[in-house]
């Protein structure tokens, strides 16, 4: 309770300076970011992730909240919502976030007026909806608003982890969704950045190896059923490398993967590595990995009880599964592989080239 009051009153303090960043950001190089340089006309060039990252900070000078699991909830959002509406979103508001609170929760759920954006009537009918910017209007499509909204609700549960995770199953009612959000927390926290987008191919690309689109041939073996996946042959004992920055999800025996790990990344996507001949020592379930970091190496095990090889020749069966916040299912990770293996090879062409 202490410390409850203590963030409490923090936030009373912080909000007067809160207010004046939003006003007064493009002069101070802050949110926006749109002052110019001393001398220069050009406008300096800031990314969305650092747009993203200013915002975060500020609530969390505001609320308390870490600004990690504010970045993860907005990129767990981020990650479900169809990409045809994140495009409209965009246009239509120019938001950088992509959080936005259900309807029914923001207006509240016996409002008559679904998209009421007055802040008295939607706290008068059980709404979570704030004006964070001071313009009178509680508006769900405002970055500031939404993601002060987001802080304000997370913290009316309390401010420990703990709390924040029963914040979020109250909300999306799914287990799945408070792992997912931790995951990303725990990531943006280790490595201290937003932009996790770099990859590698899951071999080194000096070895000897070779691969084609096997998604969807007939498997036979434990029953009928598709491949979903890319078969990557390769000798025994070829290195094999995390493609993305991720957490390792799952490690053990599978019947039919044999040795396998499975990675979550950033973008709500796992990927699967089967029938390795072993692992990377200290990698264990819910260590991070970055691209082109060492998690075990080709094989063949797998098609029986634990420890059964040799059914097939070597190779990585490397799959993808993305979750879409009700279901997880697989899609082709040719067009991926071939995208990674180009980027790294061009990549190399232009060091040895310096």
């Amino acid at each position: 309770m202490k410390s409850q009051r203590f963030a409490r009153g923090k936030a009373a303090w912080c909000i007067a300076c809160v207010m004046l960043i939003t006003s007064f950001g493009p002069i101070l190089g802050i949110g926006a970011a749109e002052a110019n340089a001393p001398g220069t006309t050009e406008k300096p060039v800031v990314s969305v992730f650092q747009q993203r990252r200013t915002l975060y900070e500020e609530m969390e000078l505001l609320t308390s909240v870490p600004w990690y699991w504010l970045a993860a909830v907005d990129q767990y959002e981020r990650t479900i919502t169809p990409r045809k509406e994140q495009q409209q979103q965009v246009q239509q508001v120019q938001r950088v976030t992509g959080f936005r609170f259900k309807e029914a929760f923001w207006s509240g759920p016996l409002n008559p007026d679904p998209e009421d954006r007055n802040p008295a009537t939607i706290e008068l009918f059980g709404g979570v909806g704030k004006d964070a910017t001071a313009d009178g209007a509680a508006d769900p499509t405002n970055d500031r608003d939404a993601l002060y909204t987001l802080a304000s609700y997370l913290t009316s549960f309390g401010y420990t982890e703990d709390d924040f995770r029963i914040a979020l199953w109250r909300y999306y009612q799914h287990d799945a969704a408070v792992e997912r959000i931790r995951q990303f927390a725990k990531m943006y926290k280790h490595w201290g950045k937003l932009d996790l987008s770099d990859s590698a191919f899951p071999l080194p690309l000096r070895s000897s190896y070779t691969y084609r689109d096997t998604w969807g041939d007939r498997r036979g073996w434990g029953g009928l059923r598709i491949h979903e996946g890319t078969d990557i042959f390769a000798p025994m004992g070829v290195t094999v490398r995390s493609v993305c920055y991720g957490i390792v999800e799952t490690k053990g025996w599978n019947p039919y993967g044999g040795w396998r790990i499975g990675i979550r990344d950033i973008q709500n996507r796992y990927h699967y590595y089967a029938h390795l001949q072993g692992y990377e020592k200290g990698i264990e379930v819910g260590h991070f990995v970055e691209p082109g970091q060492t998690i075990g190496w080709v094989g063949s095990s797998g098609y029986g009880p634990p420890g059964t090889s040799g059914k097939f020749p070597p190779h990585l069966h490397y799959g993808i599964y993305r979750d879409t916040g009700s279901t997880e299912w697989a899609f082709d990770p040719y067009p991926l592989l071939k995208k990674w293996e180009q980027a790294e090879r061009s990549k190399k062409n232009k060091r040895a080239t310096k």
